[in-house]
């Protein structure tokens, strides 16, 4: 059933919490525990640091701060389900006891999900769309968490038409998540801008085509911060598409978006403000 992206839909998370999306943008925050992401890698690898920036990004707007301990770039070494403990779990326990964010964990793991939502998490954030790891979606409901399936087209055939991968691959994902005792409520759907689309074409097509994915009913975080589709299109390194990112937020939100996951807080929370009022004064959203 089409879903009103702009209306209130109370995402039900783990720990009693909850987060209303749709009249209002939410930003969720990327805090990397690793040495090897793309765009960050190593900044936040000792845990005190990685502490003291999500609490920054929580400070700076971000209500969502997703921890992840392993780089999903293309061509990044693998690790352990130890290794990514190891670096996440005392930064999502220091970020539950000493912060009110919704705490996001990164995985794909079920183990190290679970791990996390013991540790204080209140939702999972899978990259591989619950393909990798069906059990995942066990380990959520058990615990009463939220859950992101993201699309990617890795490790797979993919169809010609974009919009057309993407309900093939959700139809499967959403079939392991209700057959796990999942509630639609604890849902959300991300496009997976980046993950095995290899151009900017196809990138720009699933922007244009946001609006499409709309009938699969549930609500759009939406990741394109400092993607290489972002390069290409403006010439810039990775830790200069902050004011591309920018564009993409606004444009994204315009098109009915509700989480964006950015490393830059603080220019997308202003950009995703104005975005907001534009609404309200079109009379789709309620003033602010």
């Amino acid at each position: 059933m089409t879903i009103d992206p702009f209306a209130p839909f109370v995402w039900r998370l783990a720990h009693g919490r909850s987060l209303t999306l749709g009249p209002r943008a939410q930003i969720m925050a990327i805090v990397n525990v690793t040495p090897d992401s793309f765009s960050d890698g190593g900044a936040h690898l000792d845990p005190a640091a990685a502490v003291a920036h999500a609490k920054a990004c929580h400070a700076a707007g971000a209500a969502i701060l997703d921890i992840g301990g392993e780089s999903t770039r293309p061509g990044a070494a693998p690790v352990t389900a130890e290794d990514e403990q190891a670096r996440i779990l005392p930064v999502i326990a220091r970020l539950a006891a000493e912060t009110d964010a919704i705490l996001s964990v990164d995985t794909y793991r079920a183990e190290t999900a679970a791990r996390a939502l013991a540790a204080g998490a209140h939702l999972v954030n899978d990259v591989h769309g619950l393909w990798r790891e069906p059990a995942l979606a066990e380990v959520a409901a058990r615990n009463g968490a939220g859950l992101c399936i993201m699309h990617t087209g890795r490790e797979r055939q993919r169809q010609a038409d974009v919009i057309e991968d993407q309900r093939t691959f959700f139809d499967h994902s959403l079939g392991i998540a209700r057959a796990a005792g999942l509630a639609d409520d604890t849902l959300v759907l991300d496009p997976g801008f980046g993950f095995a689309k290899e151009t900017a074409a196809i990138n720009l097509e699933l922007m244009a085509r946001l609006g499409e994915l709309f009938p699969l009913g549930f609500p759009l975080l939406v990741g394109t911060s400092r993607k290489r589709f972002l390069g290409t299109l403006t010439g810039r390194e990775a830790a200069e598409r902050d004011a591309a990112t920018v564009a993409t937020s606004t444009i994204l939100r315009l098109a009915g978006a509700a989480i964006f996951r950015v490393h830059a807080v603080a220019p997308n929370v202003d950009a995703l403000k104005v975005a907001d009022a534009l609404l309200a004064a079109r009379g789709i959203l309620q003033p602010a």
